[in-house]
């Protein structure tokens, strides 16, 4: 968590918040059984919520990547920016929804090295893209390619890279706690 004193707007529900923020947290709760935190405060400002909103379901649908190899890139993106949240929720996701397996999540959580070679050069890629803003050396992209990737995934990733960082961002300001049921997944970036 950062030092940081979080910002002190109170988290809205679905009762309470903007119509636009309303909706998107409706469709949330029918979709996952639950408004994640990090939705609650989001709706403070509908248009934060709604862009994010809509720039993750487009990269779910629309990316080119597997569920799993998907989970790949936030988690690796989470882990540059040191987004303990986003890590917890996306490990439980990996967990529990898009099927990525424990010793994958666990091996980017733990920045050791991913088991699987193209899960590996993905989670490399999408690391070396968010630590460099965006500037890969043609290494990075050379080894990217060379694991079966194509020049649209490298703009899948960077599809990626700019959902997680506005929810890296928001959580940062926020010091947003961690949801009851990502808490088993609870992250500290090892030193």
């Amino acid at each position: 968590m950062n030092t940081l004193k979080s910002l002190s707007l109170e988290a809205k529900t679905i009762e309470n918040a903007n119509p636009i923020s309303s909706e998107i947290m409706q469709n949330t709760k029918n979709k996952l059984g639950m408004v994640p935190n990090m939705y609650n405060l989001m709706a403070n400002n509908p248009a934060l919520l709604d862009a994010y909103s809509a720039a993750y379901n487009t990269f779910r649908e629309n990316s080119g990547f597997t569920p799993p190899e998907q989970e790949v890139v936030f988690l690796s993106v989470a882990f540059e920016n040191n987004c303990e949240y986003c890590m917890a929720a996306h490990s439980f996701v990996g967990d529990k929804m898009t099927n990525v397996p424990t010793e994958v999540t666990d091996a980017i959580r733990n920045n050791t090295e991913v088991p699987d070679a193209k899960l590996k050069a993905l989670s490399l890629f999408t690391r070396a893209m968010t630590a460099k803003r965006g500037n890969p050396s043609q290494e990075d992209i050379n080894h990217f390619l060379a694991a079966g990737y194509t020049e649209n995934n490298i703009l899948g990733v960077i599809a990626g890279i700019g959902v997680k960082t506005m929810s890296n961002y928001f959580n940062h300001v926020f010091n947003t706690p961690v949801d009851d049921a990502f808490k088993g997944r609870a992250w500290v970036k090892p030193q």
